[in-house]
């Protein structure tokens, strides 16, 4: 049996949660600690299967700054950030750039997408 311990970051309750987990099959069998349906929600999610939003930066080809703030639209799996950050680091995108501006669509056949958090003119 695992049990995790989590802080809820929902909402400013901040409640002590724990999910008791079977080492075998993943079932959840036990979670205590939440005031609401929204903290039970997250802490099964953060114990069962985290995922991250990913911030970074990319380099930039011919633009008025070397690089550009970027991140994920929606949250990937905590186990791939790794994968994803070594990939990003290989990218150059070319100027100019727009606030908004999908970079790469579906990078390592993750769902999601890396846009730019901010301009870059030429």
């Amino acid at each position: 049996m695992t049990v995790y311990r989590f802080t809820c970051v929902i909402c400013p309750l901040s409640c002590s949660v724990e999910v008791e987990v079977e080492d075998e099959g993943g079932r959840v069998k036990d979670i205590r600690g939440f005031s609401c349906p929204r903290g039970k929600e997250w802490a099964l999610k953060e114990a069962l299967s985290p995922r991250r939003v990913v911030m970074t930066v990319v380099r930039v080809r011919g633009g008025e700054e070397p690089v550009v703030s970027v991140k994920t639209d929606s949250p990937i799996p905590k186990d791939r950030i790794r994968e994803l950050m070594s990939y990003l680091a290989t990218l150059e995108v070319k100027a100019p750039i727009s606030v908004g501006q999908v970079l790469v669509d579906r990078p390592l056949g993750l769902e999601t997408r890396v846009v730019a958090t901010r301009s870059v003119r030429r």
